[in-house]
């Protein structure tokens, strides 16, 4: 089948992106049934991945590596095909590596850059306060793509996200709107250095904002060893909300997160959004289509994409410095919020 990218042999064999990636590369963290199935179907199309090993031994490949932290979050899955999409567009292959919770991808960046010698690199998802001098072993340009750094100086790399504080308070003010004053948040680990705790800070300062005292008690933290951004962690954080405290709406900072918790408080007996609220973050397409349909903040998925790539190209090509974009999400009001219900 001629034409074929990596989304649609994921969508073939039913997996994600990442996966297909991980069977490509003959990663160990893949169920080896998965992955026969997974490399039957590429046989059977004739697919010819863009990160071939031939042209990835030229150091004169037209390539740019794409490292993903953060599988569970399906968010990054419609970005890695945007990115895929532009990438072709401009001639260019896509090497896409999977980076391990537990890994520092700054490490496997440097690895990457040394052996499959990309021309630029886009990082999704990962911590990035890392030793300024680290970041400049790479030699390459470099986009952080979805990920809002604190400083103002860019550390020469660029940046392209929403502004996740602002967009996380937008949220919380949403919620408070609806007279939610008891608001559980679902949030990254408490040692995160990157977009959690931005959405954390954007919530602390809506309450604050509204008169409204933080209480760490109605906060779940995921755990930096074990969790991801997936519908297992959401439904764990908030069955472990349900044993002791009381709120009337979950603000999950994913979309993934906000659908797991559904499971869990419908096990409970609650009704959403009648007894309970559930809102998200990120605008995945899966959101609009879960009974009920997910409140979030929608990420312009296309756009932070597209200028992820012209920005990567340009700095390639020398025709710009680093800099940070900041695009504005879309508050998504639909079922899964009410106004909160006197008693």
């Amino acid at each position: 089948m001629a034409g074929m990218t990596i989304k649609d042999i994921a969508r073939k064999c039913g997996v994600g992106v990442s996966t297909v990636s991980r069977a490509m590369n003959n990663h160990p963290d893949i169920n080896p049934e998965t992955k026969n199935m997974i490399l039957r179907v590429i046989a059977e199309s004739n697919y010819i991945p863009n990160n071939s090993a031939r042209n990835l031994k030229r150091s004169d490949a037209r390539a740019i590596a794409v490292l993903v932290k953060g599988l569970g979050n399906t968010f990054f899955g419609e970005l890695v095909s945007g990115l895929e999409r532009e990438c072709e567009k401009k001639g260019y292959s896509c090497i896409l590596q999977n980076v391990e919770e537990q890994d520092n991808e700054l490490d496997v960046a440097l690895y990457v850059a040394k052996e499959k010698k990309p021309r630029g690199m886009v990082f999704l998802g990962g911590n990035f306060s890392h030793p300024k001098e680290k970041i400049e072993q790479l030699g390459i340009p470099c986009v952080l793509s979805t990920i809002c750094t604190y400083e103002k100086e860019t550390q020469g790399l660029g940046t392209v996200s929403v502004d996740d504080f602002q967009e996380s308070r937008k949220m919380t003010e949403y919620l408070l709107s609806l007279g939610h004053d008891r608001i559980a948040l679902l949030t990254a680990p408490r040692e995160d250095e990157s977009i959690g705790k931005l959405r954390l800070m954007g919530y602390r300062q809506a309450l604050l904002d509204h008169g409204i005292p933080f209480r760490e008690e109605l906060v779940a933290y995921m755990d930096a060893s074990e969790d991801k951004y997936s519908f297992v962690t959401g439904y764990r954080l908030a069955k472990k909300l349900l044993e002791e405290r009381e709120f009337t709406a979950i603000y999950a900072t994913s979309d993934t997160l906000a659908i797991g918790a559904c499971r869990a408080l419908k096990e409970a007996g609650l009704n959403i959004p009648e007894d309970c609220s559930v809102a998200g973050f990120d605008g995945m397409e899966m959101g609009a289509y879960y009974i009920p349909s997910i409140t979030t903040i929608r990420q312009p998925v296309e756009q932070i994409a597209r200028a992820s790539a012209d920005l990567l190209f340009n700095m390639i090509k020398g025709k710009e410095k680093p800099k940070k974009l900041i695009y504005e999400g879309e508050l998504l009001v639909r079922e899964s919020t009410a106004e909160r219900k006197r008693r």
